[in-house]
């Protein structure tokens, strides 16, 4: 069956090689020109895919350069809608009250200096004294109690923290309570790290409307860097010398511009790691054994798995329109897709299979064995077949595949963001293996733009998603999973639009129910048997937190032992767990 996958996946690696001898012969760094302009205008780099200098008038040794989170031109540097904006935006200009440790799954604190629940219904912030906006002015208790109040707005993402938060008071200038009518310690222990603070005295001129769509072209924020210029295929970071995280933690960065680099493809960005023009791909990338086993990049693991694990990938019906709004055809997809050929495959057994439950390894503790026996999945054509026919689907046609409900064709449409090689070999093995069972599914690959649009409105049939990434607590897993209530724009999970007022309410006890109490797991296996049963997103695998480095300029990369071992990643929401201290690490080559 997957013998002609094995043909083009070795005509693809035939082709990387050819890339890599082309690249790798011409390093950029020899003629690059090391004199900013004075306008420091980015310029368009035309056709990444070959040996081009990408380095224009950024000095090389004070420049680190990056790829992976961005997909196209960057066109937003608004924070709130939480995607869709420009790498960095989220970590390196704004910034979060806490910062969050992966591996010790804990909270340190940022902006805030401290944070303590003063009674079971209030807890009370101080923000440190002294932090300033890139404009000179003062990062206080306002911006807090805006940020948070923002939230009224029923299109902002953490809009559902005022079901549960009834007031938010600025003491003074550098303390605010938060008074809740229902403490949920591990939801606000999410918001924390997760929710970057705003410039009141900028953003509260911005009508409702803006919210989402104001693009906030000259962004004034309070990180470790600022705008400095962007184009067509780049995103560029200044450092702010002034910046207050200097004298209160302790962290300098050596390097005085990021530059962030569009991702054309997979392979291309290999190339470009390779010849030098980048020191960290946060990409998935083909060959990653050869590639440190050569020492042309360093990982965090010099053996496999390489990578950290980062987040589940999920595979996404559409619950709005058939078949995908039938959670029994949703179970029969589970157990018609192949994960096993895809790891071995697309990734080369550098990824792992996903546990039914989707519930990341940090979390295996929690796991609750009896369900997974009961309702969990694996792949099994005839089982999926015969959950097919008694779910109503038959072949009427004789075409091999079987039609809805209503007797109309089925041909589901499987979309990933074009360039995204390893996606776009794991769609074709999930379109191979559900003919198996007598699914017709069709991959597609629009740019990644179209591919955030269509997650946002719902209009897809399938596709897969990766936001499931560790945090503080199982409870943002989940969250994601079921989160209500459905709207017009889903930015926050259940991109699908699973209409689940039951298994909505247990993730709200889950939110309030603290770790060691011993309902916690009674909650959490409750959980785990609604999203086996109603399938609202389907698992597949473990994906790595790809992070690939080369040391021809910098080094002290992350790795397993090292002297930093920080997640190295620019993707969104990781530059607060651990992608700041990787830059602030990093040490210049001799």
């Amino acid at each position: 069956m997957f013998r002609t996958r094995t043909r083009r996946r070795a005509a693809a690696a035939v082709a990387v090689s050819s890339l890599l001898v082309l690249t790798a012969a011409c390093s950029p760094a020899s003629n690059a020109n090391t004199n900013p302009s004075p306008t420091g205008d980015a310029t368009e780099v035309e056709g990444l895919g070959e040996a081009q200098d990408l380095v224009g008038e950024y000095p090389r040794n004070e420049t680190v350069f990056t790829s992976g989170q961005q997909w196209g031109p960057p066109s937003s540097w608004n924070p709130i809608p939480g995607s869709g904006d420009a790498t960095g935006v989220r970590g390196l200009l704004y910034e979060p009250l806490f910062q969050f440790d992966p591996k010790a799954l804990e909270l340190t604190p940022f902006l805030a200096e401290s944070g303590e629940w003063t009674d079971a219904d209030t807890y009370t912030l101080h923000l440190r004294d002294g932090v300033t906006w890139t404009d000179g002015e003062a990062l206080d208790a306002d911006d807090v109690v805006f940020t948070v109040e923002l939230g009224k707005n029923p299109e902002v993402p953490w809009s559902n923290l005022w079901t549960w938060l009834s007031a938010v008071t600025k003491v003074d200038a550098t303390t605010v309570t938060f008074d809740f009518s229902d403490p949920r310690p591990q939801e606000w222990e999410n918001f924390l790290y997760t929710r970057v603070i705003l410039p009141q005295h900028i953003m509260s001129a911005w009508s409702a409307d803006e919210l989402l769509s104001n693009a906030n072209e000259n962004p004034v924020g309070s990180g470790a860097f600022k705008y400095k210029a962007h184009g067509q295929d780049r995103m560029v970071w200044e450092r702010n010398d002034d910046w207050w995280g200097q004298d209160a933690l302790g962290l300098k960065m050596p390097m005085k511009y990021v530059v962030d680099i569009v991702n054309p493809s997979n392979e291309v960005a290999l190339g470009l790691l390779i010849q030098g023009s980048l020191d960290l791909s946060n990409n998935f990338l083909p060959g990653i054994k050869q590639l440190v086993d050569s020492g042309q990049v360093v990982t965090y693991y010099d053996k496999a798995p390489y990578m950290l694990s980062a987040n589940t990938a999920m595979l996404v019906p559409n619950a709005t329109k058939a078949p995908g709004n039938d959670p029994a055809f949703r179970r029969a997809l589970a157990n018609a897709i192949d994960v096993d050929t895809i790891v071995s495959t697309a990734y080369g057994d550098i990824v792992k299979k996903a546990s039914p439950t989707g519930l990341l390894p940090a979390y295996e503790k929690y796991y609750d064995k009896d369900v997974i026996d009961d309702v969990g999945f694996s792949f099994d054509p005839d089982e999926a077949k015969a959950q097919l026919a008694a779910a109503g689907y038959k072949d009427t046609d004789g075409d091999g595949f079987v039609e809805n409900l209503d007797g109309s064709a089925m041909d589901l449409e499987l979309i990933v963001p074009a360039g995204w090689t390893d996606w776009m070999d794991a769609a074709k093995i999930i379109a191979e293996s559900a003919a198996e069972a007598g699914i017709k599914i069709t991959d597609a690959t629009p740019d990644s733009g179209a591919v955030d649009d269509a997650r946002a409105t719902g209009s897809f049939d399938l596709l897969i998603n990766n936001w499931a990434q560790i945090s503080n607590t199982p409870w943002s897993y989940y969250n994601y999973l079921f989160h209500m209530p459905i709207q017009e724009q889903q930015l926050s999970g259940n991109f699908g639009r699973v209409d689940s007022t039951d298994a909505w309410k247990l993730v709200e006890e889950l939110a309030r129910t603290q770790a060691d109490d011993p309902h916690f797991q009674e909650v959490m296996s409750q959980l785990q048997r609604a999203s086996l049963e109603q399938m609202p997103m389907i698992p597949l695998w473990y994906n790595g937190l790809w992070a690939q480095s080369t040391e021809k300029v910098w080094t002290n990369w992350p790795a397993d032992g090292g002297d930093s071992t920080a997640y190295p990643s620019t993707w969104g929401g990781y530059f607060q767990m651990g992608g700041l201290t990787t830059l602030a690490n990093l040490k210049p080559a001799k």
